[in-house]
């Protein structure tokens, strides 16, 4: 098992930027997979982008590629989700989530979680 605790969200107006962490301890970071959902009020949770355990490969939702970038850094035990030019849409709690094996994109396939962080994009 990975603890995984998120930070970074808060409160910002449309078409500005919030840089997500999401900090692991417990096991070899490198070990994991890891990914970003969100969750809007009403709605499922959704994948947002993904990332392989050595950063090769990522992946996003189309809704906001182009805007969003996933990273992470090892050695720091952390992952990353820059996102630009926030959108009144992109409000939810974020939340991130590392499984074993490579990434995937649904809930179920994760079986590690952090608490969430809350980002609110104002009009």
């Amino acid at each position: 098992q990975v603890q995984l605790v998120e930070s970074g969200g808060g409160l910002v107006q449309a078409g500005g930027s919030l840089r997500l962490s999401c900090t692991a301890s417990g096991r070899t970071f490198s070990s994991y997979a890891m990914g970003w959902f969100r969750q809007a009020p009403g709605k499922e949770r959704e994948f947002v982008a993904g990332i392989s355990r050595y950063g090769v490969n990522t992946y996003y939702v189309d809704s906001v590629r182009g805007r969003f970038t996933i990273s992470r850094a090892n050695a720091q035990n952390r992952g990353y989700l820059q996102m630009n030019n926030l959108k009144p849409e992109d409000t939810a709690v974020y939340y991130c989530a590392a499984r074993r094996g490579g990434v995937a994109s649904t809930t179920d396939e994760y079986e590690n979680w952090g608490q969430g962080t809350q980002v609110t994009v104002s009009s």
